[in-house]
Parts: C-alpha cells; structure tokens; sequence
C-alpha cells in the first residue's frame, strides 16, 4: 500500500519596506498556498507607510512580524529573515509578486525527488498594473541543473534567471550562505552560486509565481557600464569568499 509523503513545513522568508500599493494580493497569495505548520516570516525595514498595519490585519498566527531597529536595506532584511526561519525548507518571496497556485507542492517535491539544496523556478512577468510584459532574460532548463559550472559562468555574466522570489532552498544550504556579505548586492545569486559551487542545483521549468516588473528592478537590467563592471568585480569577490567557506567548514556542504 501506497503512502503519501507528508510535506515538511516551510518557511517563507519576505522583506518589506512600504509595501502597501502591491502587499496585500501577494500575501494572500502565499497565504493559501501553506499549510498550518507553515510561517511566513516578514522583517519590515522601518516602513513609514502602513505595511505592518496591513498585515497585521490577516490576522494569521503564521505571519510573524520582526521590525529592523533602524532600515538597513533589501540584503540585510533578507539575511535576517533567511536567518529567523524555523522551518526544514525555506521559501524567499518579494512583496510585490502574486505566487501561482501549485507553487510549494512543485517546489517542495522538486527538492525531494532531486536531492538538491536548492530549486529555482521561472516566472511570468506583470507590470505595476498586473498585465502580461515580456522580460529580456531566458527562462532556466531543468536539463542545466546539474551544469554547474555553466550556470556559475552564467551568474558571472549576468544571463541566468536566478531571482530570490524564485527559489526555495533547505535549512543546510542556509548554514553555507549565512551571514550575507555586506559587499554583496544580490543575495539572490549570492544563494544560487553556492548551490552550484557545492553541485546542490536544481531548476524547476515551471511557472510558479507572476514578478512584477516595475521601478526599482527594471532599473536592475538598464545599468551602465561602468556598475556592471563593478558588480562583475564583487561577483567575483563572492565566489572566492564563498569557496573559502566551503573549504574551511566541511559541514557546509549544501546538502
């Protein structure tokens, strides 16, 4: 006889700063996508709109609310949070997207049934008003999984869909990533070239969240030169510091 695989619990891991315009959709989103040992963790950085109030207002014991003393930007917000999760599995999400129905059952299986620390999926694409747009970048190939160098080139130069509010990653991958260093501008490849370094990837072709494409993370693929030499320079910096990790603490080994 045939039986069904509990799911573990997971831990969504979001960083607000007002997000009032686009939260309460995205919210009610991951919402109906947990189960009840499932928490959403939200480090709010010193918002001056109402976004605490908002959420507060669900009303839900899993969402758990921890304000930054002071605002410290997107990277630490997220490695706070990363860091508060208590749950086996751990989901990143932005506060301005929509998750598609289906979104943690696929990510969690994928997890399972690979062996990886850590899937990345693809998106759909909605502007600030929630309409289809297209975005310049080639979605991720299950079948490059495991090209691990390739995907670290990849990384390097700026042409793989590794984005934070698409991944899902396990507790033990969290003990290479953590603490994020200051230096790093992206802590979503900063987790996507661990995995590959320690050969812990896998990618998910499905859809499972609609991004929103708006202000600030336009600006993202518009830079100049001379900033994407700079970040070409602290990816490289990264890589470094993330092999010394690995290499000093065996344990650390994403899996």
């Amino acid at each position: 006889m045939c039986v069904a695989q509990v799911r573990p619990n997971v831990s969504v891991c979001m960083a607000t700063y007002n997000g009032v315009r686009f939260l309460r959709p995205q919210m009610a989103s991951i919402l109906s996508e947990l189960e009840p040992g499932d928490e959403v963790i939200v480090v709010d950085d010193c918002s001056s709109d109402d976004t605490v109030a908002m959420l507060e207002s669900f009303g839900d014991p899993r969402i758990r609310i921890q304000p930054n003393a002071a605002n410290v930007g997107p990277q630490a917000t997220f490695d706070r949070s990363i860091g508060l999760a208590a749950n086996d599995i751990i989901i990143i999400a932005d506060q301005d997207d929509v998750w598609i129905p289906g979104r943690v059952a696929a990510m969690v299986r994928t997890l399972q049934e690979t062996g990886a620390a850590l899937v990345s999926s693809n998106s759909e694409y909605i502007d600030a008003d929630g309409a289809a747009v297209t975005f310049p970048m080639p979605p991720l190939r299950a079948e490059d999984s495991r090209r691990y160098l390739l995907n670290i080139v990849r990384v390097f130069t700026g042409r793989a869909a590794y984005y934070g509010c698409s991944m899902a990653f396990s507790r033990s991958l969290r003990r290479l990533v953590l603490p994020i260093p200051r230096y790093v501008e992206s802590h979503d490849l900063w987790i996507a070239t661990a995995a590959n370094l320690t050969r812990a990837n896998a990618h998910l072709e499905m859809r499972t969240l609609q991004r929103r494409i708006h202000g600030g993370n336009v600006s993202v693929i518009q830079r100049g030169l001379r900033r994407k030499v700079w970040a070409r320079a602290k990816f490289g910096l990264a890589l470094l510091h993330l092999a010394m990790r690995i290499v000093s603490t065996p344990s650390r080994d994403g899996r």
